[in-house]
């Protein structure tokens, strides 16, 4: 379906539309709404609030083992390396011994300039936060404990790119159904599960329907399927046009628990305490995520990011590409989750997200697993960060 013209009534409908489709309001911290639910940026994306550094300003850069940001780096060249200002540094990358950090640490003091980020306001520190990749228990078919279904985008949701006729909206996407000759919004997450408009699109069903619902916040992640014996990857494919609202800010308004009990963990113990009120709360946000099967091929690589790369675990974050331009490396300082303890290292910003919105700002990938997930949960930190860029 293409649009050619609008009226303008027509078009303020479909701008209020586009906003609610694209835009997210963040749980409550430390959770975060899924990091790929976005249409996936691109490197040329502007680039603002950047003012030019050097390598001893920032904290920690020579202390880091910076050999674990090396294989980020080179996935983050299997794109920014086919660009005129980054085909060279790219192509001088792979000269390099990837296992020593005086090399990598030289080559990129040589070939790059570090260029602080600042906010719009001049302050130069941010909310870092953290995503993860998490494992459910599932099967093909209903069975047993697994009576939750994630699905599939049904076939008559609508995605709307209106960027070719009017510029100012790139980046959003309309999402619908079409009743009559009118496109509406689509179902919200309550009308979808209570009316079973997505029935005979099950990818598979899952045992526990909190877990179901953070995998959603996270945007992607495994399930090991107990029938078939295999674990498969759910990768984000499309959303249901409406913005997230926080589960963790709503317990909070109703007095069920103070800000700093707002965690993942924290919200996940409150049902547990209060199963009678589960449908409730999950169904206090009207956004729904859908997603695609993938095979895994690697089980040491994460899910892909907005540039279409997998994840590096510890070493890629997501950022908004208005401010830090997707796949360069940029040095973060902040600390460890829920502790004062620094947290300084070279990470790729290789990943966008509907709550990651501002220049210092960015959502820290921690990997696959529990482990992982423990850490995701309990960030809500602050950070400065670093966008270096080849001096080409």
């Amino acid at each position: 379906m293409s649009f050619t013209r609008l009226s303008l009534p027509v078009l303020a409908t479909i701008v209020a539309l586009s906003l609610a489709a694209c835009t997210s309001t963040p749980l409550t911290p430390p959770v975060v709404p899924p990091t790929t639910t976005q249409k996936p940026a691109t490197p040329e994306t502007p680039v603002q609030g950047l003012q030019k550094s050097n390598f001893a300003a920032m904290p920690g850069w020579d202390r880091d083992e910076i050999h674990d940001a090396w294989p980020a780096f080179m996935t983050s060249c299997q794109t920014l390396g086919k660009r005129n200002e980054w085909r060279l540094v790219c192509a001088s990358a792979r000269q390099i011994n990837a296992n020593d950090d005086n090399a990598i640490r030289a080559f990129f003091e040589s070939n790059f300039t570090p260029y602080k980020v600042f906010n719009p306001d001049g302050s130069d520190t941010g909310l870092v936060t953290g995503y993860y990749e998490p494992l459910l228990r599932g099967a093909r078919k209903r069975s047993g404990a697994y009576q939750t279904p994630l699905y599939r985008a049904p076939d008559d949701l609508l995605t709307i790119d209106l960027t070719s006729v009017y510029p100012d909206l790139k980046g959003m996407r309309l999402r619908g159904r079409v009743v009559g000759n009118k496109v509406v919004p689509y179902f919200s997450r309550a009308e979808m599960l209570q009316s079973g408009a997505l029935a005979g699109k099950e990818l598979v069903w899952v045992d526990d329907p909190v877990e179901a619902f953070f995998l959603q916040v996270q945007g992607s992640g495994r399930v090991y399927l107990s029938d078939t014996q295999e674990t498969i990857r759910l990768a984000f494919a499309d959303q249901n046009g409406y913005p997230y609202k926080s589960i963790g800010r709503y317990l909070v308004d109703k007095g069920e628990m103070t800000l700093s009990q707002a965690s993942a963990q924290g919200i996940k113990a409150w049902v547990i305490a209060n199963p009678g009120r589960q449908n409730e709360l999950l169904n206090v946000n009207p956004s729904y995520i859908f997603f695609k099967e993938e095979k895994i091929s690697d089980p040491s690589k994460g899910p892909n990011g907005a540039m279409g790369l997998p994840l590096t675990g510890q070493r890629s974050i997501a950022v908004d590409p208005q401010h830090i331009p997707l796949g360069a490396p940029v040095f973060l300082a902040t600390t460890q989750p829920n502790s004062d303890a620094p947290m300084q290292r070279l990470v790729l910003a290789q990943d966008t997200g509907g709550a990651i919105r501002g220049a210092v700002r960015a959502d820290f990938f921690w990997g696959f697993g529990n482990e992982a997930g423990e850490k995701a949960g309990r960030m809500k930190q602050r950070g400065m960060m670093w966008v270096l860029l080849p001096n080409s």
